[in-house]
């Protein structure tokens, strides 16, 4: 329930923009959030104010164009870091985008038990589709690998 208030004729919400913007992202129950989801809240440029306030905050981190995931302080650091690991992040991003992916060939080795060795980088299958989209966390990248051939 939005408490409002009528000043000068027009209906404005008690609460500003960036409490709004808190209290969405503490009821969502994800860890990624796009953009996209705050779109209707307000302007675009009032949106990319309250966005960069959040990540200065350390509310959020940058996952990439358009895309955050909520943030919490490093226990080493103190500098906000996600609170969950990449992998996770980039499977939740591309639930979120539509696309169907997989775990690359290395992590489906690992998870089935015919290797021991553990996988450095972070890589999705994204079989018959191209993927340009960087998902980063600090120094670390999601990489994709598919099937399409640029030859046929």
């Amino acid at each position: 329930m939005s408490i409002v208030c009528i000043t000068s004729g027009a209906l404005m919400s008690r609460y500003s923009l960036k409490d709004r913007m808190v209290r969405s992202l503490a009821l969502r129950k994800g860890e990624v959030v796009m953009r996209v989801d705050f779109e209707r809240m307000g302007s675009p440029s009032q949106i990319s104010r309250v966005l960069k306030q959040l990540l200065a905050d350390g509310k959020l981190v940058r996952l990439g164009y358009g895309t955050y995931a909520k943030a919490r302080p490093s226990s080493i650091s103190g500098k906000p870091v996600p609170r969950v690991s990449l992998e996770e992040l980039a499977q939740e991003t591309f639930e979120k985008l539509n696309v169907p992916v997989t775990l690359g060939r290395a992590q489906r080795a690992y998870v089935e038990r015919r290797t021991t060795q553990i996988p450095v980088r972070t890589t999705f299958d994204t079989g018959d589709r191209r993927i340009s989209r960087k998902i980063t966390v600090g120094i670390s990248t999601v990489r994709y690998e598919n099937n399409y051939s640029a030859r046929a």
